[in-house]
């Protein structure tokens, strides 16, 4: 569990828990938000905005609070047992299951990565005409430096700034177009369903829950090494980690909404339709100004940058994770999983035609797996033996179990959607 921060003995750890603590502590849920900010969501997005207005923003809303679930469940999994949900997969689940559910999650590691690689390599080449392919190289030796000489404090560091990027890049976005918010908080807060949005809608909460995320934030979630042999801090760390989860979903659907609110004041308003992101970048020019097509490349870009970089923890963690062992930079087993997740990533650039194509595939092969993670957390979550008096209470079972459903049922029409398509 983080094994390579750890640089004292934390038992006689005893933090005090104040403000100041509660902001230390905030990090880990940044990490896992720039996962449904990446490239996949953009698209989604700016789908949704530019076909259908504010109509839609209810979408975001629903999937954060299923995404705030989710996440603060897994994390729970983290800090109760000290192992992230590769690890407990390996050591909960029998050796052939294990390995079939794990390789899974490698496949969805390779599939989420390629996006993210691409959609930072569109950016460059929105910004310096770069081709694509060869920024997709540019940009994975970038990520690949990053991982590897950096601390995690440091990366932590770097992914809270290129949130605040995005964010600050999309205030300065929305200040430049005329809002409707009473249309906005009308979209936040009812539920349509205009004729032919279904594959949108399903699009749109495909995007955010992902199944890396999951990996990701159990394994992360072990950064603070704070004393959990006393009860008592156990429990104030358990609540300080929704207070992070809770901040940083947040963040992640004001993002999210905003993407929604500029396609809709932009290009809904002008019956444009927009499909790419190559294509959202070039039609700002004329409607908003060159400044905004910039300020966009430039948030994809760092969208790209971070979403790649914690796709890649995540992978070195889940292919760590099937020989038991914890994400650490300086072990082969990490190390050879970062790499080579990674690589073949950007490699299936170098295979793929259509980019916009590629990142329907990607979504594709996510739609399948993320049922897989799902049910494997709430397995593991809800058993005594793994958790103890931790494990998951009825309610939360329940809820836990409807979200599983509910992703499922629409993932594989998304899936279904999208291979006729």
């Amino acid at each position: 569990m983080f094994d390579f921060l750890k640089k004292e003995n934390t038992k006689h750890h005893k933090p005090k828990f104040g403000l100041k603590e509660l902001l230390h502590y905030v990090g880990p849920g940044l990490l896992v938000t720039v996962g449904f900010i990446d490239p996949g969501n953009w698209a989604s997005n700016i789908a949704a905005g530019s076909d259908y207005g504010y109509t839609l923003l209810w979408m975001v809303t629903l999937s954060t609070i299923m995404l705030i679930i989710l996440q603060h469940n897994v994390a729970h999994l983290g800090i109760v047992t000290g192992d992230c949900l590769a690890e407990a997969a390996h050591k909960h689940l029998k050796p052939w299951l294990s390995k079939i559910v794990l390789s899974t999650a490698v496949l969805a590691a390779v599939s989420t990565a390629m996006a993210e690689i691409l959609g930072a390599a569109i950016a460059l080449n929105l910004l310096f005409r770069i081709p694509v392919k060869l920024a997709s190289v540019l940009i994975l030796a970038l990520i690949l430096w990053m991982l590897f000489t950096n601390s995690y404090q440091k990366l932590e560091k770097w992914i809270i700034g290129f949130v605040s990027i995005i964010g600050l890049s999309f205030i300065y976005e929305l200040s430049m177009v005329n809002v409707d918010w009473n249309q906005a908080v009308r979209g936040w807060t009812t539920i349509e369903f205009p004729k032919g949005s279904m594959l949108i809608i399903m699009s749109v909460l495909g995007a955010v829950v992902m199944p890396h995320n999951l990996f990701l934030h159990s394994e992360i979630i072990q950064s603070r090494q704070w004393n959990l042999e006393d009860e008592s801090i156990q429990k104030l760390q358990l609540k300080y980690e929704f207070a992070d989860t809770l901040l940083s979903m947040i963040i992640g659907w004001a993002i999210n909404s905003a993407m929604i609110i500029l396609a809709a004041t932009t290009f809904f308003t002008k019956g444009e339709h927009v499909s790419e992101l190559g294509q959202a970048a070039q039609m700002l020019k004329p409607l908003v100004g060159r400044g905004a097509s910039i300020i966009f490349a430039v948030a994809l870009l760092f969208s790209g940058i971070a979403s790649t970089t914690t796709a890649g923890m995540a992978g070195g963690s889940i292919f760590a994770g099937m020989f038991g062992e914890p994400y650490d930079p300086d072990d082969p087993h990490t190390r050879f999983g970062v790499t080579w997740i990674l690589v073949i990533a950007a490699f299936i650039i170098f295979l793929i035609r259509d980019p916009f194509k590629g990142l329907v595939y990607s979504q594709m092969l996510l739609s399948v797996q993320l049922p897989i993670t799902v049910f494997l957390q709430i397995y593991l979550t809800s058993s005594e033996r793994v958790m103890g008096k931790y494990k998951n209470g009825l309610r939360d079972k329940i809820f836990l179990i409807a979200i599983g459903v509910i992703l499922t049922i629409l993932n594989i029409m998304l899936f279904i959607a999208a291979g006729k398509g």
